[in-house]
């Protein structure tokens, strides 16, 4: 076995993973309720028991989510402290500390300063932010919670998990909104890769279901309405989807650099074997209707990972079931497949668990590394009526056995943010 890639750089695998989705609290049961074509979503008001801050969605146009259900973060982090994390740190301690249990990872004084964290979360915040200036308001300054600021900052998300577990090595918090999932591991592969690190744990974590992110993101159009079928209402390049429902949850990966995996004997469940990352440099919001620079970040990622865009077997794709978002991922999967793209089957998780912000991605390659294991791939659901416009092959509906070696999974973020990778089974 071959512990460095063919330009001589430190191989990467992956040792344990940890989810908490809105199909499941377990990887385990995300999987299964995956590829039996289960939805996470939920309407308002029933959602509201699964959230820490209760709200009215009367006369709002959203009234669709996907709560991770019955979260209790007291299982993973002692009340005191889980008093003082925000939600999105508390999924992220959860994950992280399921990945390293399944790692089989012992976190020492004497490996501590050689295990890392780089985790990302978007919008977690706000719902904190929300609860405190509501309590401002009505209570006065003296009644908000003592650390607010603390609990808010972005780089929390990363600084919780350290704590708690007590990984002292490289420590950072990537923030690419929707992209930040994958961004977050693509950036471990190369804090490994340059020999800052022998074990990072990777990936996001998100917990942006409250009132202001859902005003917020329906007055920009990207939230579906489909208040009547929550179940239905994200539909991944359907004819008739109309944009995201909005999900919570948090996937951790543990990234290991192969020979020090080797050496402590630890199960390896995959390699991540590429990343690409590319802006638009176009709009807020909206993609560049070229897809050129996605397609770019699908092609470096490919790249890096020594690989051609012909032996790519499989697509997970970002895929939130917005109508010009959907639409711009299938341009740029023809730019980068060409003649083969229509043979190359698709997925979108999205349509099952709804848009995580930040752990999407995460929980993604999760699901990426999962359908090689196991040469199944999960379905798009709720594809009932073609789009002329996206014409792939997006596994509409059923799960499909098939063998599996190398998948290219994409994100995609507000402002332009892409980021790639490229995932393949344990090295041989």
């Amino acid at each position: 076995m071959f512990t460095e890639d063919k330009v001589g750089r430190r191989r990467v695998v992956v040792t344990g993973m940890g989810v908490l989705s809105p199909v499941g609290s377990t990887v385990e049961e995300t999987w299964n309720n995956l590829v039996n074509g289960v939805s996470g979503a939920q309407v308002f008001p029933e959602i509201m028991d699964c959230t820490d801050f209760p709200f009215s969605t009367v006369g709002y146009p959203t009234k669709v989510a996907a709560p991770v259900k019955e979260f209790d973060a007291t299982k993973y982090v002692p009340t005191k402290q889980a008093r003082r994390m925000a939600r999105f740190s508390q999924l992220a301690v959860a994950a992280a500390t399921m990945a390293v249990k399944d790692a089989g990872l012992e976190i020492t004084p004497e490996n501590a300063d050689r295990v890392g964290v780089l985790l990302s979360n978007s919008v977690g915040s706000v719902a904190v932010t929300e609860r405190n200036y509501s309590v401002l308001k009505e209570r006065g300054w003296q009644r908000i919670h003592p650390l607010f600021m603390a609990m808010v900052l972005p780089n929390m998300v990363s600084s919780n998990v350290s704590i708690m577990l007590g990984a002292k090595g490289y420590n950072s918090t990537v923030a690419t909104a929707c992209a930040g999932g994958t961004t977050a591991i693509g950036e471990a592969l190369e804090v490994i890769r340059r020999g800052a690190a022998d074990v990072m744990l990777a990936g996001g974590a998100d917990a942006p279901i409250c009132e202001m992110t859902l005003v917020g993101m329906s007055m920009i159009g990207a939230m579906s309405t489909r208040n009547d079928e929550p179940t239905k209402a994200s539909r991944p390049f359907d004819k008739d989807r109309d944009g995201f429902i909005a999900a919570e949850g948090g996937a951790v990966l543990v990234l290991e650099d192969l020979e020090h995996a080797v050496r402590r004997g630890a199960r390896i469940l995959g390699e991540i074997r590429g990343y690409g990352a590319t802006t638009d440099a176009y709009h807020l919001t909206g993609p560049d209707p070229s897809g050129a620079a996605s397609a770019r970040a699908m092609t470096l990622a490919i790249e890096d990972a020594g690989s051609h865009p012909e032996e790519i077997d499989h697509v997970n794709a970002h895929a939130t079931s917005t109508p010009l978002g959907d639409r711009l991922e299938t341009v740029a999967l023809r730019r980068v497949l060409g003649d083969r793209a229509e043979q190359v089957p698709v997925t979108a998780n999205k349509s099952m668990t709804g848009h995580m912000f930040a752990a999407s991605g995460a929980l993604e390659a999760v699901v990426s590394l999962l359908t090689i294991e196991r040469s199944l791939i999960p379905p798009t659901i709720n594809y009932e009526t073609p789009d002329p416009e996206c014409d792939l092959d997006y596994t509409p509906n059923q799960a499909r056995e098939q063998q599996v070696r190398t998948v290219l999974s994409n994100s995609f973020g507000f402002g332009g943010q892409n980021a790639c990778l490229v995932m393949g089974g344990p090295p041989e």
